[in-house]
């Protein structure tokens, strides 16, 4: 068992390990394929097939399993490196050491949002952006999306949303708003004051590659998905006999029919049952503090 720090308190030489390991998995072609997977599996209410990355109850264990995935390349390439994590409710300032350049790299230029300081700087020239949906070869951001300004959820807002105790209700897509821990993290039409709107303000708040469906074209995508995790990890501690749902196949009269999966169905792409990784405790731990 091995585990996940809060990226805060990482050394320079823990950061350096990271960030070397990460540039190594871009250059085998390796990371791209991550880029790609996530893309590939993000299917909105209005599409048609199933969801298993978005706007479904198995948000949280096909994200488990996709960041795991990814920590295992890390390892393979240096065993002493884990997968940090960043709490946005207290790292919460464009200047954090998240953004410093010997880690993650900073804010946008005004002009065009390109990323000009740190390791994924494309004028350093070991990170270009081959899968994406835009034209941009270049990594962008643009903290606090200057056009309609936003801030990044505060421990208040994760409290009041982790405070709901049932795991997810129907019609079990980003319309489940009057119940359900799941999109009140998650975020879609679940507003501030209702006490949701988190997981999908922080992709708005870094702005740039990390609003589309190729998000994890950021490196900040992995640290921000460990947190999200460990939000998980600790409601399911907090209500220990409140389960994911549905636990049981939809019905076929229901219309969410063959688009989400239950407890005990295979998430693609990995044929992975959420009952598989409810529990992980065994692989991974995190340092929370």
């Amino acid at each position: 068992m091995y585990t996940r720090q809060n990226q805060k308190n990482m050394t320079s030489a823990q950061r350096a390990k990271f960030v070397r390991a990460v540039l190594k998995l871009k250059s085998k072609g390796i990371y791209d394929d991550f880029v790609r997977i996530h893309g590939q599996y993000y299917v909105s209410d209005g599409d048609t097939g199933l969801r298993v990355g978005h706007m479904t109850p198995s948000f949280f264990p096909w994200h488990r399993r996709l960041i795991l995935e990814f920590e295992r390349k890390l390892q393979s390439v240096d065993p002493s490196v884990t997968l940090p994590y960043w709490d946005w409710t207290r790292d919460n300032a464009k200047t954090s050491s998240i953004w410093a350049a010997n880690f993650l790299g900073g804010d946008g230029r005004q002009s065009d949002g390109q990323v000009m300081t740190g390791p994924f700087a494309y004028v350093n020239g070991d990170w270009p952006i081959t899968v994406g949906v835009t034209d941009e070869k270049y990594l962008t951001r643009q903290f606090g999306r200057p056009d309609r300004p936003i801030g990044l959820p505060t421990k208040a807002d994760l409290d009041k949303a982790a405070a709901e105790s049932v795991y997810d209700t129907s019609p079990w897509n980003s319309t489940s708003t009057t119940k359900g821990f799941r999109n009140r993290i998650e975020g879609w039409t679940v507003s501030e004051t209702q006490g949701g709107f988190l997981h999908n303000r922080v992709h708005q708040w870094v702005g740039g590659h990390m609003t589309g469906a190729t998000s994890p074209n950021d490196p900040v995508f992995w640290l921000h998905h460990a947190f999200i995790d460990l939000i998980w990890l600790r409601w399911q501690r907090k209500y220990p006999k409140s389960g994911y749902l549905p636990a049981r196949p939809l019905a076929a009269s229901d219309p969410q029919h063959g688009r989400v999966v239950s407890l005990n169905e295979p998430m693609p792409p990995w044929n992975t049952k959420p009952s598989e990784v409810m529990n992980l405790q065994n692989i991974y731990r995190y340092e929370e503090n």
